[in-house]
């Protein structure tokens, strides 16, 4: 006497099932070939991504900080916390909290749109045009995010940003800032 599910369970421990492949036997699918991650690196980056997602204002406030730590003349591109020149001025500043707060929600729909490159890259052109509205703003301002987003990634997600993770992240933001380049350099064709 016995369960059916058991004796099924049991047989496909033994092989007797082996004749149909288990799913997680074949290769992953593949990921669209303008994606510069592999399937189990866009998995790893989705995963690791939701430790940030939970602690998005204080990991794009610890970017910001960093950014302007090494460049300390981008700072008088924002208007709304230009005045904020040292570290705690920058912490406590509101208006620097809400700006992290949109880039992160950015980086984040641009994060959670990999499965959908065509849509992907729809949005983040859009956000790399609509910085030609900035005064001022040059293409290669894109790049000086990059080590500080790197940097604050690594605050918040502590032992968990492995040296694996940390190149996932290093492709992956790579990815984002050539997507907003093209952005505003596609805007900058069309006037």
């Amino acid at each position: 006497m016995g369960c059916q599910l058991g004796k099924l369970a049991a047989s496909e421990r033994r092989g007797a099932g082996a004749a149909a492949p288990a799913i997680a036997d074949g290769p992953p699918p593949a990921t669209d070939p303008r994606l510069p991650l592999t399937a189990k690196q866009k998995y790893s980056m989705l995963a690791s991504w939701k430790g940030i997602s939970r602690a998005m204002e204080k990991t794009g406030i610890c970017m910001f900080i960093k950014l302007f730590e090494e460049n300390q003349d981008l700072l008088n591109m924002f208007e709304k916390f230009r005045q904020c020149r040292t570290k705690e001025e920058q912490i406590n500043s509101m208006e620097l909290a809400e700006h992290a707060n949109n880039v992160m929600n950015t980086l984040d729909e641009g994060i959670k749109g990999l499965d959908d490159l065509d849509n992907f890259f729809e949005y983040i052109h859009q956000i790399g045009a609509s910085h030609r509205r900035i005064p001022g703003f040059k293409v290669e301002y894109f790049w000086k995010i990059e080590a500080p987003f790197l940097a604050a990634v690594e605050s918040t997600l502590g032992d968990r940003y492995t040296p694996n993770v940390e190149n996932i992240y290093k492709i992956t933001i790579k990815f984002i800032l050539e997507t907003l380049v093209e952005g505003f350099e596609k805007a900058g064709n069309k006037t």
